[in-house]
């Protein structure tokens, strides 16, 4: 199922009444709390005056759970595809609500009191996140690991990586306008979905509001369907795949000008930092480190245009700047340049050789003029490369590398 299917119409195509308010419930073998949920979620629509309804995505359910939800009220609807994000993506599309709220089925969220984010929703808001934290979270409702370490330090990684005002990135509980989220092109089937949303969201500039939100102990007798380490693992991958900055770009800048800067320090000789002191052998490593740290940043740049070019990161106009600055002939230029740097380099070193009868050099002395020509021979064969493949890439998209 795919959530770019038009508003107002079912997965068959036929057209359907209109309505404002979907809640939406992933479902997954929640036969002991799946009819609870609904039947407050109906009772809440009926109280607050809510034109809505309530939709279960079952996502292949064994234990009776569509027939519960059915009994009490809840539209289902079938996803084959497995998996958290499956589920909603499937119900998303099948949904009539302008607006949708979704939350797990398992009890662990008030469905009785979704005013706030019904008023956030009516106000503009494109996502509204529910906080646990601000809102409460009840003993025994989330684990230790997960409370104090997992979701604060994702949530603290998505907010420095992508700068969205939520302190809780990962709320099961959250509204948004369908016709806003399916435009997304949501993709992730598992657990990562959950941050997908919030990311994609932010990165097409949506209006993100967050409201308070309490968290109960579930009330099922099984152990839940998130595991903590792989799915903490999907949702951290996810952050630094949507990150080239973060995952490619600061840490090769840091290691590129940090490794250059200690290479020059170390050409006339050793240097000491009070006790410490640095020879021949950091000489080699900061060499390695200014390499690293060069690739690295290609690999953020070439990240970031092909996932500007195939819609998975929205247009950026840094990108757009720098190829009206590059010119194949200016890097091939400036490759070629370091790239004589390491040949030139590498003729003294040979020279010293043969002074010295071709045997007898201190090693020290000869890898401080050995270690720098191969800098500039990677180095400048690399930007070389580089040049030539930025201009195949920029034959593939918008941007015009060629010129």
């Amino acid at each position: 199922m795919s959530g770019d299917a038009v508003i107002g119409e079912t997965m068959n195509g036929e057209t359907t009444d209109r309505v404002e308010l979907t809640v939406l419930m992933p479902c997954l073998d929640e036969a002991q709390t799946v009819a609870t949920c609904v039947r407050t979620a109906r009772a809440w629509l009926d109280r607050a005056g809510v034109d809505g309804e309530v939709v279960v995505a079952d996502n292949g359910s064994t234990d009776g759970s569509q027939e519960l939800a059915t009994e009490a009220g809840a539209r289902v609807v079938d996803v084959a595809q497995r998996g958290y994000g499956a589920a909603i993506t499937g119900g998303i599309a099948a949904a009539r609500g302008e607006f949708v709220i979704v939350g797990d089925s398992d009890e662990s969220y008030d469905f009785g009191a979704l005013d706030p984010f019904v008023a956030e929703l009516r106000g503009g808001a494109d996502l509204v996140m529910g906080n646990r934290f601000r809102g409460g979270i009840e003993p025994g409702a989330m684990p230790w690991l997960h409370r104090y370490v997992g979701n604060p330090v994702l949530s603290g990684v998505g907010r420095l990586f992508f700068r969205i005002p939520v302190g809780d990135f990962h709320c099961g509980l959250r509204g948004f306008r369908r016709d806003r989220i399916a435009a997304l092109g949501l993709r992730t089937p598992g657990m990562e979905f959950a941050s997908e949303m919030v990311v994609k969201a932010a990165l097409a500039d949506y209006d993100i509001r967050e409201v308070p939100t309490t968290l109960r102990p579930d009330g099922r007798s099984r152990p839940p369907h998130l595991r903590t380490w792989s799915d903490g693992w999907r949702h951290l991958r996810f952050l630094l795949l949507f990150s080239p900055r973060w995952l490619f770009l600061i840490p090769g800048l840091v290691a590129f000008v940090c490794g250059l800067a200690l290479t020059a320090a170390l050409l006339t000789g050793p240097i000491s930092i009070g006790a410490l002191e640095l020879d021949v052998s950091a000489l080699v490593y900061a060499s390695a480190a200014t390499i690293a740290g060069f690739q690295a940043v290609t690999f953020a740049l070439f990240t970031k245009i092909l996932a500007v070019s195939r819609g998975l990161l929205p247009p950026d106009d840094r990108i757009n700047r720098l190829a009206g600055r590059f010119r194949l002939e200016r890097g091939v230029f400036v490759g070629l340049v370091v790239f004589g740097f390491g040949v030139a380099a590498a003729i003294v070193s040979l020279v010293r050789w043969g002074d010295a009868g071709w045997s007898g050099l201190d090693p020290g002395d000869q890898l401080r003029v050995v270690v720098p020509a191969m800098l500039g021979l990677v180095l400048g064969s690399s930007i070389v490369l580089t040049s030539f493949f930025l201009s195949i890439l920029g034959m593939d998209t918008d941007i015009d590398y060629t010129s």
